[in-house]
């Protein structure tokens, strides 16, 4: 088949993917096939797979209000632990200042302290996410302010009760299992007794956090494992 062809096939498939992935979260039904967490062949297929599987949870990622909600359904929907609760791991004895375009974006007066808080986001003993906040104590309640301090309690279920709104100021992309232009190229060569070869970090996020004022009181920046594939190929 001539590459052209084939690069038509292929947009035709991730897209088929793509848009399966976004319409299963509407269906509640038991699905049929159970993810056997073996490990990703190094086949295009699966590379296929992998990048229809972390661009739908990028734009899940997206368009969500906090990243708990959306890891808590992947965790569920993906089947990846018998308690699908994502819960935070503190990760202690580390602190990183604001720095002064941190400062700016959260609108912090020379008065104002802000605190740093580490974890990593767990899904049974699959570390989905490492992730990095810096908020400002006088702007949450002390409550909050010691559910933050003294718990493993992830920062989108803390703050839950402010009607958090998240904007995204920066999106990258860490891994690609397809190099940009893949539909106009020849196809990889596939390694199918191989184990695709995935990077611990495969795409990282900052955002700032804001209350229902439009105050921000947040900022926080994520890097998504490999783990989020941990459940392995269909």
């Amino acid at each position: 088949m001539p590459y052209g062809n084939i690069g038509v096939h292929l947009r035709w498939l991730i897209g088929t993917i793509v848009t399966l992935n976004l319409c299963a979260s509407a269906i509640s039904a038991e699905p049929v096939v159970r993810r056997t967490g073996a490990p990703w062949p190094d086949t295009l297929l699966a590379r296929v797979e992998a990048l229809a599987l972390i661009e739908t949870l990028n734009a899940s990622l997206l368009g969500a209000h906090t990243a708990t909600e959306i890891l808590d359904k992947w965790c569920a929907d993906h089947k990846m632990a018998s308690d699908t609760v994502i819960h935070a791991r503190r990760v202690t004895g580390v602190d990183k200042p604001l720095s002064d375009e941190q400062r700016q974006r959260l609108q912090i007066k020379p008065a104002e302290k802000a605190a740093y808080r580490r974890v990593e986001l767990l899904c049974g003993g699959h570390v989905l996410v490492e992730a990095e906040n810096w908020y400002v104590p006088d702007r949450l309640s002390p409550k909050i302010n010691d559910i933050l301090a003294t718990t493993g309690t992830p920062f989108g279920r803390a703050v839950r009760d402010l009607k958090p709104i998240r904007e995204n100021f920066s999106v990258e992309m860490l891994w690609k299992p397809l190099p940009d232009g893949w539909e106009l190229l020849p196809p990889p060569d596939g390694k199918p007794g191989a184990a695709l070869a995935i990077p611990w970090r495969l795409f990282q996020h900052r955002a700032l956090v804001y209350n229902a004022a439009h105050e921000p009181f947040s900022e926080v920046s994520e890097i998504y494992t490999r783990e989020v594939l941990a459940f392995g190929p269909p």
